[in-house]
């Protein structure tokens, strides 16, 4: 086994807390400019997935604990994903989820299974999977806005309001809740809903 402070998992660890951090941040930002465009459940959408980058960063931070008190320089490139485009911001989104996917994190894992960080590396493994899953959402999301579907459906869907829980069912939402009088930039495919039940 490597010893952690000369280790290059240690790097990778401060390297992954600052990605995560970083993209808790744009997420947030990127839901305040859902917001300006009456796009809520996008906000929430983001502000979903940035609550969980936070919990992803905590993880990698943890791991960091027996160099407390210590400065780690590490060096890494992040995204700059400025735009008033919501479309943008959710395709760069699903770009910058499945970088850390499919590349970032499982090479992360492999190094640290090599120096026998074992924890470490399962880290890495499942969190890559998550990112898999935000990368996704984040896609499928911005084609059907893309595509000017995500309120209105081909067939019968179920939409929730995500302010006060009324379903509606029908092929299109409506342009304003029927119970809180919110616009339907609430309403949100039942099966994107993160609580169904």
């Amino acid at each position: 086994m490597v010893d952690f402070k000369t280790s290059q998992t240690k790097d990778n660890l401060m390297r992954a807390f600052a990605g995560e951090s970083q993209a808790r941040n744009r997420y947030t930002f990127a839901a305040g400019i859902a917001v300006k465009q009456k796009q809520h459940m996008i906000a929430d959408v983001f502000l979903f997935t940035a609550n969980q980058e936070k919990e992803h960063a905590e993880i990698f931070y943890n791991h960091l604990q027996q160099l407390s008190g210590e400065t780690i320089f590490i060096d890494g490139g992040y995204p700059i994903d400025i735009s008033e485009d919501v479309i943008s911001l959710l395709k760069s989104a699903h770009h910058n989820e499945y970088e850390e996917y499919q590349d970032v994190y499982q090479n992360f894992s492999e190094i640290a299974k090599q120096e026998g960080f074992l924890k470490v590396a399962q880290d890495f493994k499942n969190i890559a999977n998550i990112e898999k899953t935000h990368g996704d959402r984040f896609q499928e999301i911005a084609t059907l806005l893309e595509s000017n579907q995500l309120y209105v459906s081909n067939v019968t869907c179920h939409w929730m309001c995500l302010n006060c829980g009324f379903i509606y069912e029908g092929t299109a939402v409506p342009e304003r809740c029927p119970v809180c009088d919110h616009d339907q930039g609430y309403f949100i495919r039942i099966e994107l809903a993160p609580y169904t039940k």
